[in-house]
């Protein structure tokens, strides 16, 4: 990464944080059924009662409730899966196939590309013209000549008389951190030389 990269990514975590992702998997709940939700609800009673109260009577429903819900989940994801090869193997079902796939590919995407984008007209922009778009964006917001804004600023002698201002970015801008990322960067190569 280059320098102003760095410095990017270290105001970005500095400023949002940092999170340390998911805790595992998410579970597939797609073959749920209400005998499931009944049995894990029930599980879930009886293992706050546990928690409140660790009396044998207590631990050993738990234990019923815990060995029922297995039980049931295991028989509804073994009819659902059953069902789901029943339906794959029909002609309607080779459909599905496909359609699991290109879901399963979106998943698996990296989030960070651009495929797609629209222009100024509205219009959707794919490859080449993403670029030359992105182009005439940067330019049309460094280059435009904005309308004066007028500002006054508070002290604690009272308002000053409003004044305008006719260049810069507002603040909250997304390309302020970018910007200050770049001014800073030059700064440290001159300090360095």
């Amino acid at each position: 990464m280059g320098e102003m990269t760095t410095c990017i990514w270290k105001v970005a975590t500095e400023v949002l944080g940092v999170t340390k992702g998911s805790k595992g998997a998410t579970k597939d709940t797609w073959w749920w059924n209400e005998d499931v939700q009944k049995a894990l609800k029930e599980k879930k009673e009886c293992y706050k009662c546990v928690f409140h109260d660790r009396s044998t009577d207590n631990i050993e429903r738990y234990k019923v409730a815990k060995k029922n819900a297995k039980r049931a989940v295991s028989e509804a994801k073994g009819k659902a899966y059953d069902d789901l090869y029943q339906r794959l193997s029909t002609k309607e079902g080779e459909k599905d196939v496909y359609k699991m796939a290109r879901i399963r590919d979106r998943k698996t995407r990296n989030l960070n590309q651009v495929k797609c984008i629209k222009d100024a007209r509205d219009q959707l922009l794919v490859k080449e013209d993403i670029k030359l778009r992105w182009r005439a964006y940067f330019d049309n917001l460094f280059n435009e000549e904005s309308e004066s804004t007028s500002i006054h600023v508070r002290t604690t002698n009272g308002d000053t008389s409003d004044f305008p201002i006719n260049i810069g970015l507002h603040q909250g801008s997304v390309l302020s951190p970018y910007l200050f990322a770049l001014v800073m960067d030059e700064w440290i190569k001159a300090r360095r030389r």
